[in-house]
């Protein structure tokens, strides 16, 4: 049973019959009283609930019913519903243990898609998770470490569903696999997945990149273009790099996830789109909403689920495994023999600190092979080929990391590449296969003078 709360009668009347056409059983409250009746005699499966009523505009009667139905019954989901201009007051309700919110007027495609999310990701036990996790497309997710297990398994319970996801780790830890990894095992299998960084979108064009323009738009619009929303329509959009995104695109973002409704530029007409959102990112986006660089309020829209993927020094067990896998892909995209490695090169691959996680690991592996052409690797072949990318020889003479810990070596491989690149931290962040804020913390970290 779903139970609406709105003073509005219209408002109960409109989603009553929504919903009922919907197939599901509903029953309705006018005000708080009428609910917490509801909810002390029968536990609803969902409640759809207004943030305003007719005694308190501030809302303040609205959070002080969500606390109590929360404590009465903290497993049900709670939507709420509040108009635009007042949804600072969704997020308070958010903070408060609401499960989602939704703005008035809705869309009804996009709170029925919302509530089924709901339903699903708060009722699907877990013998069906399990069942799950042991039927999942990997594709190319390598390893077997309980970080990743549980990653996959999360994937597992969550992809059927519709709800967003943001994705968060390091650089190089893998974010997009794990993004394409939801989509295919969604039922959005056979639909578009549209990759876009947004971090390489300049606030100029941003509207244009992600809702498209008809010819004419402005100066340089020739012809009309598909927005990357558009593309996405039916299927997933994966939004990395989304905590690089400027304050003055966010609310943009927000009003397209949030009713699933956007303006192409050059033409005011509304098109409606039925995207799944996932998103990346490798900040902080709780200390950036603390900081104001990021709303709080696009923030709760995208994270319905967080999935935190863990660095690769933290699953060192998975990196044989990797590596053998590289080789294969290399063998095969070059034409090579195969590669055999041996345990002492295994071994000193399992020990480096990784700051650049898997892509760093990849890309020594294949820097190896191809530089060696041995058909056994060893040890010395992978030390001296470490942190040597396109640097003159001397730069490393003599290095070994032998007997070194993970955090001498990484504090060493940081100093070799800034004395490479001669300081620039730009160079030395691609060369590392971080990003600078990475890189920044790694150099507080280690009292590392970079002025």
């Amino acid at each position: 049973m779903i139970l609406i709360i709105d003073d509005d009668s219209a408002v109960r009347s409109s989603l009553s019959f929504m919903l009922k056409r919907a197939g599901y059983e509903v029953k309705t409250a006018p005000g708080p009283r009428e609910a917490m009746d509801m909810v002390r005699a029968e536990e609803p499966a969902l409640i759809l609930m207004d943030m305003n009523f007719t005694l308190s505009t501030t809302g303040e009667e609205g959070l002080t019913l969500l606390k109590q139905v929360k404590v009465f019954r903290p497993g049900v989901p709670v939507i709420l519903m509040t108009a635009w201009g007042s949804i600072q007051l969704a997020v308070q309700g958010m903070q408060a243990g609401a499960f989602d919110f939704i703005t008035k007027p809705w869309n009804n495609a996009a709170l029925l898609q919302r509530i089924e999310t709901a339903l699903e990701l708060t009722a699907a036990p877990k013998e069906v998770s399990e069942e799950a996790g042991s039927a999942l497309n990997r594709s190319h997710i390598i390893g077997k470490s309980k970080g990743l297990t549980d990653v996959l398994d999360t994937v597992a319970r969550i992809a059927r569903t519709n709800a967003s996801v943001l994705i968060t780790g390091e650089s190089g830890t893998g974010k997009e696999l794990i993004a394409e990894a939801i989509h295919i095992n969604s039922q959005r299998l056979k639909q578009p997945f549209v990759k876009v960084n947004l971090g390489g979108i300049s606030q100029s064009l941003f509207e244009s990149e992600m809702f498209g323009h008809k010819k004419g738009a402005f100066t340089d619009a020739s012809a009309d273009r598909i927005g990357r929303f558009e593309m996405a329509n039916k299927g997933t959009i994966f939004l990395d790099e989304i905590g690089d995104l400027a304050p003055s695109c966010q609310v943009k973002l927000l009003r397209v996830l949030q009713d699933q409704t956007f303006e192409v530029l050059g033409d005011s007409r509304p098109r409606k789109v039925d995207v799944r959102v996932v998103s990346a990112t490798n900040a902080d986006l709780r200390k950036m909403v603390a900081e104001r660089t990021f709303r709080e309020d696009l923030f709760y829209r995208i994270n319905l689920i967080t999935v935190k993927l863990p660095s690769l020094r933290e699953r060192r067990e998975d990196i044989p495994l990797l590596v053998r896998h590289f080789a294969d892909r290399q063998a095969e995209a070059n034409g090579l023999p195969h590669t055999d490695f041996s345990a002492d090169a295994l071994n000193f691959l399992s020990r480096l600190p990784y700051p650049g996680n898997i892509r760093e690991l990849k890309n020594l592996v294949e820097r190896t092979i191809l530089v060696s052409g041995k058909p056994v690797l060893d040890a010395s072949d992978f030390d001296a080929q470490y942190m040597r990318h396109d640097e003159p020889a001397k730069a490393a003479e003599g290095t070994s990391f032998a007997g070194m810990t993970l955090d001498e070596i990484e504090r060493q491989t940081i100093l070799q590449a800034l004395e490479l690149h001669k300081g620039n931290l730009s160079q030395v962040a691609v060369t590392l296969g971080i990003s600078r804020a990475a890189l920044y913390r790694r150099l507080e970290k280690y009292n590392i003078n970079y002025e």
